[in-house]
């Protein structure tokens, strides 16, 4: 179920980025609705870690991405970065951090302008903000193209169209890195690509990853891709953080009905593996204009209960970094919950009895 808190959150000293209650809202038209893309957001990520964001489409996890960078600023909330609060800088404040914080787009083709040159494109942040001469310009921009698999001389006075999408999303990651920023935020950089390239980029980012000691938030709608990269997972819907826990954790014991329901969707390569039926969802996705009461999962939920339209679930812990924002969590979840073992009975000697 989805719902809010910030039971999740850890220390603000030991995290890189952390933003709180975050709330964005666009206007439609000229009706004086709203849709409700994020509500009541709040993650955390430590310096070095890979935070997975996952949800279906129109869930609020890129919109959480981009106001992360204030692209849009949130309505309300606060973004923590490396020591600094993001929504109350002005604008030329914000802009000397920005090459600290970059972004990797879901299609790699129409992130590039068509008419620069890959060197140009790469170069580009660089010239902007000054940095080195232009041979060392030069040197820098070879040497990032050459860590993400790209041959500069070949691809040097090419252009996008000329390459392949796989290519071009090697082209993204080396403009991101150029800058030597500490936080790259993903949205969705292998969704666009095949099954074989997805791969490739990947295990690229997690070289890169390494090499250049940055942290990463990871968006995607493909929990099976997540698994492999992520450190900590949050999982999204409607606007809404439903559950936050490690990986493995995750995988083999969600403990919300909605992280259950997409796992169950993560296709298995063996046909006489039948989905469990009661991880089906029915009905249809409820409108971010007018989203329900209480629960937004509710009313899709095969556990919802009266409560559940009355009460908004709040993030609570359920296990080792485990956490659930949901009135009637999975039983699967509830047994990993330590119950004290009854103190052992002794005979009148002090012998126990067990």
């Amino acid at each position: 179920m989805a719902g809010s808190g910030t039971a999740h959150l850890r220390s603000a000293n030991d995290t890189l980025l952390r933003a709180e209650n975050l709330v964005v809202e666009f206007p439609v038209g000229s009706t004086g609705l709203k849709v409700h893309a994020v509500s009541d957001v709040s993650i955390d990520i430590k310096e070095g870690e890979t935070l997975g964001l996952v949800g279906e489409s129109g869930c609020g996890k890129s919109t959480t991405g981009r106001t992360l960078m204030q692209m849009p600023r949130p309505n309300s909330g606060e973004v923590h970065f490396d020591g600094q609060e993001l929504t109350k800088l002005g604008n030329a404040q914000l802009r000397q951090v920005r090459p600290r914080m970059q972004m990797i787009f879901q299609d790699p083709i129409s992130s590039l302008n068509p008419r620069r040159k890959v060197s140009d494109i790469v170069a580009e942040p660089l010239r902007i903000w000054k940095r080195g001469t232009k041979e060392e310009q030069r040197e820098l921009v070879r040497e990032t193209l050459e860590a993400v698999g790209i041959d500069p001389d070949a691809a040097w006075n090419r252009r996008p169209h000329q390459f392949s999408g796989g290519q071009c999303q090697r082209i993204s990651i080396a403009r991101a890195l150029v800058m030597d920023p500490k936080l790259i935020i993903c949205d969705e950089p292998v969704s666009a690509l095949d099954v074989s390239v997805q791969a490739q980029i990947l295990n690229l980012l997690q070289d890169m990853k390494k090499r250049y000691g940055l942290t990463l938030v990871f968006i995607a709608h493909d929990l099976a891709v997540v698994k492999n990269v992520s450190d900590r997972v949050a999982v999204m819907y409607l606007g809404k953080l439903c559950e936050v826990a490690p990986p493995d954790d995750l995988y083999s014991r969600p403990a919300h009905p909605y992280t259950a329901a997409l796992l169950s969707s993560i296709p298995v390569p063996d046909p006489s593996v039948r989905p469990r039926e009661d991880a089906t969802l029915g009905g249809e996705i409820p409108s971010p204009v007018a989203p329900p009461s209480g629960c937004r999962f509710r009313t899709r939920c095969p556990k919802a209960q009266d409560m559940c339209a009355q009460v908004e679930p709040k993030m609570r812990q359920i296990g080792l970094g485990h956490y659930v924002a949901c009135h009637f969590p999975l039983e699967v979840t509830e047994s990993k919950k330590v119950v004290p073992k009854p103190a052992a009975k002794t005979t009148s000697d002090g012998e126990s009895k067990g």
